[in-house]
């Protein structure tokens, strides 16, 4: 079916975000199309705002609004464990159980050579230079994929020499599962019986 130029690329635009085929994107635009025009500039004045407002957290990497993120300004975290993620979204899974108080570090995805991301395209230069002030754990909270344990043992090479203790979150976590899909008590299990890299 042909749509209106406007329409179809909405369309386009919505079917490049990630997890949307192009039946999710036709419905989400006709969606929006019946949306009140206060509501659908709302949106546009959102997306815009999240865009050019918000940045990465100059300790953690973390999404934020200003240099520091609120979990890195929280003096009362502990600072010398640090819980690492693959994505921003995986800090508010670890959080949603209320178990951990250390600090954490983002990755900002994982190893993938055949997608052609190495080392040097993560955040792990950021990290290293943060395990010089007082670090003793590395908790290495990524999904147990193919992708999360081959960052997993190389963190736990790169980081292992500087006699910093490394461990991984227990396989109460689903193989191939996503920690923004676990729930609490899989999270609670896995977070208390990490294991050593």
């Amino acid at each position: 079916m042909t749509y209106a130029r406007p329409l179809a690329e909405l369309i386009g635009h919505l079917e490049r975000l990630p997890g949307v085929g192009p039946k999710s994107a036709q419905r989400l635009a006709f969606h929006i199309l019946r949306m009140a025009q206060d509501d659908v500039r709302r949106l546009s004045e959102s997306l815009v705002e999240a865009r050019t407002s918000l940045s990465l957290c100059q300790v953690c990497q973390n999404v934020c609004e200003g240099p520091q993120c609120a979990l890195c300004a929280d003096e009362r975290r502990e600072s010398s464990v640090i819980c690492l993620v693959a994505e921003p979204r995986d800090i508010g899974s670890i959080e949603r159980i209320g178990e951990y108080r250390g600090r954490y570090h983002v990755l900002h995805g994982l190893l993938n050579p055949l997608a052609g991301i190495g080392p040097e395209q993560l955040k792990i230069r950021e990290l290293l230079a943060r395990l010089s002030s007082g670090v003793e754990e590395v908790i290495v909270a990524t999904n147990p994929t193919v992708e999360g344990d081959a960052t997993a043992l190389y963190l736990a090479k790169v980081i292992k020499p500087l006699g910093i203790r490394v461990t991984r979150l227990a396989h109460g976590m689903p193989i191939g599962g996503e920690l923004d899909y676990a729930d609490t008590a899989t999270l609670i299990s896995a977070m208390e019986y990490r294991r050593e890299i």
